[in-house]
This record gives structure tokens, sequence and C-alpha cells, in this order.
């Protein structure tokens, strides 16, 4: 069985015992938190519109972090412009525990 959640602006395809790197949540370590289910697929399909009405998909925050550093480099030719920035985006990582269809 699988589900298709959103969270952060994006969706995730997860499945029970995955762990998956979203968005950064407001949620202390160890905690549980839930998702809205957009598809589940199992015995039966069940399309969501734009959610599916009693299926839930529920997990636990493992750790906060920020990623790799990205740079950011900006340039224009021939007019002594250079800005350089570097980024590093954070992210909470989440074990899924649970899905409810």
């Amino acid at each position: 069985m699988y589900a298709i959640i959103a969270t952060g602006g994006k969706q995730y395809r997860v499945s029970e015992g995955d762990t998956i790197y979203i968005e950064k949540l407001n949620a202390k370590e160890n905690s549980k938190v839930s998702f809205p289910v957009l598809f589940l697929s199992g015995d039966e399909v069940k399309f969501g519109d734009p959610e599916v009405t009693g299926a839930s998909v529920t997990g636990k925050v493992v750790r906060h972090g920020r990623g790799r550093k990205i740079i950011v480099y900006k340039f224009k030719a021939k007019k002594n412009y250079r800005r350089k920035q570097g980024h590093r985006q954070p992210f909470t990582q989440v074990e899924i525990t649970q899905i409810k269809g």
C-alpha cells in the first residue's frame, strides 16, 4: 500500500517505513505529524478531491537539518558585476509510521 501526500508545496509517494526529507516543519523531534492524503493505493484505489476523506498518513519526526550548500553566482559580462552567495535549505527528516485508508 502506498499514498501520495502533500506538504511544503510538494507531493511525495510514501509507504509505511519510508524515510522522507521534506521542507522544514515546526514540530519537535520524536513528535508525530500527519499529512493530507491526495491518492491512496492498496486493495482499492481512492482519489481525493482534493483530499481522500477518512484517510491519513502519520509519521514521526526523526531530525531537523540543513542541506548541502549551493552557490548562487550572478555575473554580467563587461560590467564588473559579480555577486556570490551561498544557501543551505532547511529540511525535516520524517519516518512514515502508519497509512490508514
